[in-house]
């Protein structure tokens, strides 16, 4: 009697299915953005010449980078403010991308004024008007549980903090459940990239509301806590003479800035 295991069509059916299993394994969609399309998108002659100005302290096309962005990426910027790092982020994912620009729900004042930060999301509303950043939408969450409920399993490619984690600690921004609410929300193997003022040695996150700086050790091991690996750090923003005793260097000089580039695992 013929030993069906060997059957030619068992044998074929077998070999299909592992081959279309490597190819599932190593199919990770689009490739990061090449050098020359970051170029293209920084130099995009209607980013407005705020967002301009500020390339040259942010340098954006290092940044995108280093986070590898790539088309079709559904991101969250958290903290997004005036939605600088959004907009440059919705213009890499592209059209079939989506990004996410979150800023805390408006809170008035004793007075009844609107403070600064809660106006940054009618700034990133402005700016979502942009038919070119169509696929950016501003949404209204509380720190500690930044992720829309709608994405808050395993939906996101990508999330970035930039220049903000610092001050969740004179916010009482409770950072274990925002680290822990961003995890759920990426799918396994995304990515967590965030970027801060260097405080020094020692110092923790106690200087966010004087300094504004954070060791970085200290975003390191809150970040970690939560479940997500170091996978890469960027030295492009840092500056060794700063002495990071104040808000800003004395003498005159950019911050010494680290970016944090962490992936959930999977």
């Amino acid at each position: 009697m013929r030993d069906s295991r060997f059957h030619p069509r068992r044998i074929l059916l077998s070999f299909v299915v592992v081959a279309l299993g490597s190819c599932a394994a190593v199919d990770r969609g689009p490739t990061p953005l090449t050098t020359e399309q970051i170029a293209a998108i920084v130099a995009a002659p209607d980013r407005t010449a705020a967002d301009k100005s500020n390339d040259v302290r942010r340098k954006p096309a290092a940044m995108l980078a280093f986070i590898g962005v790539r088309p079709r990426m559904r991101v969250l910027d958290v903290s997004a403010g005036g939605g600088y790092t959004s907009e440059l982020l919705a213009r890499a994912v592209g059209p079939t991308g989506r990004v996410y620009g979150q800023s805390a729900p408006p809170r008035p004042d004793a007075s009844g004024q609107t403070p600064a930060r809660s106006r940054s999301a009618t700034l990133l509303l402005e700016r979502a008007k942009n038919p070119v950043v169509a696929n950016l939408a501003p949404v209204a969450q509380p720190f500690n549980s930044p992720v829309p409920p709608e994405l808050a399993s395993q939906s996101l490619d990508l999330v970035t903090l930039m220049f903000n984690y610092h001050d969740f600690g004179s916010m009482g921004v409770d950072r274990a459940a925002l680290n822990k609410a961003i995890y759920a929300g990426l799918k396994p193997g995304g990515l967590y990239v965030i970027a801060d003022h260097a405080g020094r040695a020692g110092t923790g996150i106690s200087e966010s509301g004087t300094l504004h700086r954070v060791e970085e050790s200290f975003v390191v091991s809150e970040v970690t806590a939560a479940g997500f690996k170091l996978a890469e750090r960027g030295d492009f923003l840092r500056n060794p003479n700063d002495p990071r005793d104040r808000e800003e260097p004395d003498p005159p000089q950019p911050k010494d800035e680290f970016v944090l580039k962490f992936v959930k695992p999977g």
